[in-house]
């Protein structure tokens, strides 16, 4: 089981994933604003970011976060709309450790997961 942050305010789809992370036996915090999630992230073992939420710039918190080395090792990932490639982009030369589409996020959520999660 690991300890998960979910930065998304989309409540429908951040139950989604919140409940597929349940499922799979992972403890899953789900915040809404960066100022939530920022003092919380580097406790948790991963770091998942809505790069699509309204008034929350994805790529630009990771970089802050990852430059003032408040996220430690802790790995992240995005997820964002496939027509938006400028967000995927940005995201991985922000430092986002796993960029997908929206929909594999859907689909894939434990799996993605598990592929970041340190092995022991």
């Amino acid at each position: 089981m690991a300890r998960i942050a979910l930065l998304s305010p989309d409540l429908l789809f951040g139950s989604k994933v919140e409940g597929a992370l349940a499922v799979a036996g992972h403890e899953v915090n789900r915040f809404d604003t960066e100022e939530q999630v920022r003092p919380a992230a580097s406790f948790h073992d991963l770091l998942i970011v809505d790069l699509t939420a309204e008034g929350i710039d994805g790529p630009a918190l990771v970089r802050s976060m990852r430059e003032r080395e408040e996220l430690g090792a802790v790995p992240t990932l995005g997820f964002y709309s496939h027509v938006d490639q400028d967000t995927r982009r940005r995201a991985e030369e922000a430092g986002v450790s796993r960029v997908v589409p929206r929909s594999r996020m859907a689909r894939e959520t434990a799996a993605l997961v598990d592929g970041l999660l340190p092995k022991s």
